[in-house]
């Protein structure tokens, strides 16, 4: 019947139902996040699987790509994934299936691959109709059973076929070959460990159900990547990760230094961290190199071929080898940082964040369930052919009256069930036997049969029966697990090492990354600030900007820390490889560092570690800092002396001899030695020199034995001796006296 051209009857126009818009979309966003979560994204903790891995396997069951049989197309493979059990696109299916074999991804493949299945540079395999699959042994593992009712089965999507919701799962999947994937809302990440040390804890936890992860971390000593590599994270980090299921791992590459003779020598990179792609991490080097951030490193060369060798050769022989890879673990990922989040689908149902023992303890369970599962139907196997045997056996004792029976009678069946008192299993077994195992040795070998089968009938109800017995048979499977991947078979060695990240100065490291120049920074009235290349002799070439003019320049390196002193007694730390070229006039500092606008630059210059600085305010206060204590590492700043308005910081000078000779704007100077000031980390100070009015002018730091000098207006250099300025040397907060004839009229000392 055709379509008819009649419209549907308008019902008064009610045939629109109205929907809430926020309650539709909160319905179908919570089914597809559910959707995502328990048929996508994350793994169930009883056979570490997600759906599409869990289907793959039961393809490549279903087609009998077992270990010891031929390969398959893999295109054969996903299609009969996709047609029968995953309703979604090729190519995902065959990422999945790739990534089961790549032995840079997975510790132990699932899958035995033939043919171009990627590499560790990142290229992509070959497509699937150039590409041939198997199982390997951990695959039938887990599939171990399945054909014994040892899991449920569910309706695929077209509800034409069945599909296991679980695998049986001898291998304890899940934390062997580690998981990743982002749901809605959620995510999990765990990495790979050692099958041989899951199993040796396995095994310990069954004795004891309330071992601490504490004790299990005794054989789990962490992740082992199949890429290797050399966890540098200290034992408390790594078993607070396997307590909460939540953490993670600092993963470092395996380098070697490899003598060239005659002092020369190279670094040789042998495992880089997992899932890096090597091509990528080489070309990140050469870019950082072209870059200029790595001064160490001369260059960097590729020999590999089937296993790992990038080599890296130092800028000299006298580079540290230590000092040049702590530099490429910073800007590169020879370091990287794998997060630790067990977010599974505990007892395939409810997300849950796991911890190791939690994990292990599901698995287990899982075994215990699927031993009795496999108990049972190997139970009712036995009695049924325990049945059919018995009926064997009475009709071996009276075979001459079955025949009879079956000659003359018209419905034999009936007539020897009466008889005999047969059921009707035992009766229509009869009737099937053929003519050829009614001699004398079929009898014998059915009594044997029988007796083997109901003596195995015993220990099944006996293992039944005993909790146990189960966990016994359970440490026996496990064992051959340990006892197959174990740590003297080449699939079983532990390939990650663990070690404390060697003890290195940031600052060092810091230097390490830049380029060591000269430079000549220069700072204006205005606070621009800008760094030209090499050491200008010459300072009257500079130019600045209009109603600008130079504040004051000095040399420093590119390695350099540059502190910037502020009038409201705050120090800033800027980078000398960070200042704006000398193109131009620089930049203001406020756009460097979070400096307050009513602040001002006092002064600036380059760090030296170990020196002590003297801070004075314009109202007489100061103190001695060490200078390594006014480093700050953010772009506020670090707040070291306190003042408050109308005061403001004046000054800052090294430290570095043992009197101090102040001058007051009343050009008053006062000497007084340099131990009578306190040090201190932070503070207002102690008054320094005492005024009516004014404040201060200038400080200097001397030594006794050399004297007090100073410059005139005419560049003359004056200098007076410790005995010449005995009329000026007093105690610490005293006014002082005038200051010595030929004392610049500008109250400063240079």
């Amino acid at each position: 019947m055709g379509k008819s051209l009649v419209p549907p009857p308008d019902n008064g126009g009610n045939a629109i139902e109205p929907v809430d818009l926020k309650r539709a979309l909160e319905e179908r966003y919570l089914a597809y996040a559910l959707s995502t979560i328990m048929h996508r994204a994350l793994p169930d903790v009883r056979d570490g699987l997600k759906p599409v891995h869990r289907r793959i396997m039961h393809s490549m069951r279903l087609l009998r790509l077992n270990p010891d049989q031929g390969f398959a197309k893999c295109a054969r493979i996903v299609g009969e994934v996709m047609g029968k059990f995953h309703p979604h696109g090729d190519a995902s299916i065959y990422d999945a299936l790739v990534r089961l074999a790549q032995d840079f991804s997975v510790r132990y493949p699932l899958v035995d691959g033939q043919g171009n299945f990627g590499n560790i540079d990142g290229d992509s395999a070959a497509a699937m109709r150039y590409t041939e699959a198997r199982m390997t042994d951990v695959a039938t593992a887990l599939l171990e059973g399945i054909t014994e009712d040892a899991v449920d089965y569910r309706l695929t999507y077209n509800e034409e076929d069945e599909e296991p919701v679980v695998l049986p799962g001898a291998f304890p999947n899940l934390l062997a070959n580690g998981s990743s994937g982002i749901a809605v809302g959620m995510a999990t990440s765990i990495p790979p460990h050692n099958a041989a040390e899951l199993c040796d804890a396995a095994l310990h936890l069954i004795d004891n159900p309330d071992a601490s992860t504490e004790t299990l971390l005794q054989w789990v000593q962490g992740p082992d990547f199949p890429t290797g590599g050399i966890v540098v994270d200290n034992r408390a980090s790594i078993h607070e990760a396997y307590e909460t299921g939540r953490g993670g791992f600092r993963l470092r590459a395996r380098w070697e230094k490899e003598d060239l003779g005659r002092g020369t020598w190279t670094v040789v990179v042998t495992e880089i961290p997992y899932g890096v792609q090597k091509s990528r991490l080489i070309e990140k080097i050469a870019d950082l190199l072209i870059a200029r951030r790595l001064p160490l490193l001369e260059d960097i060369r590729d020999e590999s071929a089937e296993d790992i060798r990038v080599v890296l050769v130092p800028k000299s022989r006298a580079v540290d080898p230590g000092l040049l890879m702590e530099s490429l673990f910073k800007l590169t990922e020879l370091e990287t940082r794998f997060p630790l989040n067990m977010n599974v689908l505990s007892r395939g149902k409810v997300p849950n964040v796991l911890s190791l023992k939690g994990v292990l303890k599901e698995w287990l369970e899982h075994r215990k369930d699927v031993l009795i599962r496999r108990s049972r139907h190997r139970l009712a196997e036995i009695e049924r052919r325990l049945e059919i045997l018995a009926g064997y056996l009475i009709a071996f004792l009276n075979i001459d009256e079955v025949i009879r029976i079956i000659r003359e009678e018209d419905e034999p069946k009936k007539v020897m069930i009466a008889r005999w008192d047969l059921t009707d299993v035992q009766a229509e077994a009869i009737l099937n036997l053929r003519l050829r195992q009614l001699r004398k040795l079929e009898e014998f070998e059915i009594r044997k049969e029988f007796d083997a089968l109901s003596a195995e009938k015993a220990s099944i109800e006996a293992l039944l029966a005993s909790p146990e017995k189960q966990w016994q048979t359970i440490k026996w499977e496990v064992s051959v697990i340990r006892r197959n991947y174990g740590p003297d078979t080449d699939i079983g060695k532990r390939r990650t090492t663990f070690a404390d990240a060697p003890e290195v100065d940031l600052g060092d490291i810091h230097q390490a990354m830049i380029e060591k120049e000269p430079v000549t920074v220069v700072i204006s009235e205005k606070g621009w600030l800008r760094a030209l290349k090499g050491h200008l002799a010459d300072f009257g070439a500079l130019t600045f900007k209009e109603g600008d003019s130079l504040k004051l320049a000095f040399h420093a390196q590119t390695t350099d820390k540059i502190l910037v002193f502020t009038t409201g007694g705050k120090f800033y730390t800027i980078g000398a490889d960070r200042l704006p070229g000398g193109r131009g006039h620089g930049e203001p500092i406020r756009i460097i560092v979070d400096m307050d606008n009513d602040q001002a630059i006092v002064t600036a210059f380059a760090h030296q570690p170990g020196r002590r600085l003297l801070l004075t305010s314009h109202g007489g206060y100061g103190f001695l800092v060490p200078e390594d204590e006014v480093i700050a590492n953010t772009r506020k700043g670090k707040q070291v002396m306190n003042v408050k308005m109308p005061d403001e910081a004046k000054r800052c000078v090294p430290a570095n001899g043992d009197q101090v000779a102040i001058v007051g704007e009343n050009r008053k100077m006062l000497v007084f030695p340099l131990a009578e000031v306190p040090e201190m980390a932070r503070g207002k100070g102690v008054r320094l020199q005492r005024y009516k009015d004014g404040g201060v002018s200038d400080i200097k730091v001397f030594t006794a034995e050399q004297g007090l000098s100073w410059q005139d207006s005419a560049d003359r250099t004056f200098n007076r001796s410790a005995a010449e300025l005995a009329e000026w040397t007093a105690e610490r907060a005293t006014a002082g006296r005038i200051a010595p004839k030929g004392f610049p009229r500008t109250g400063q000392f240079n």
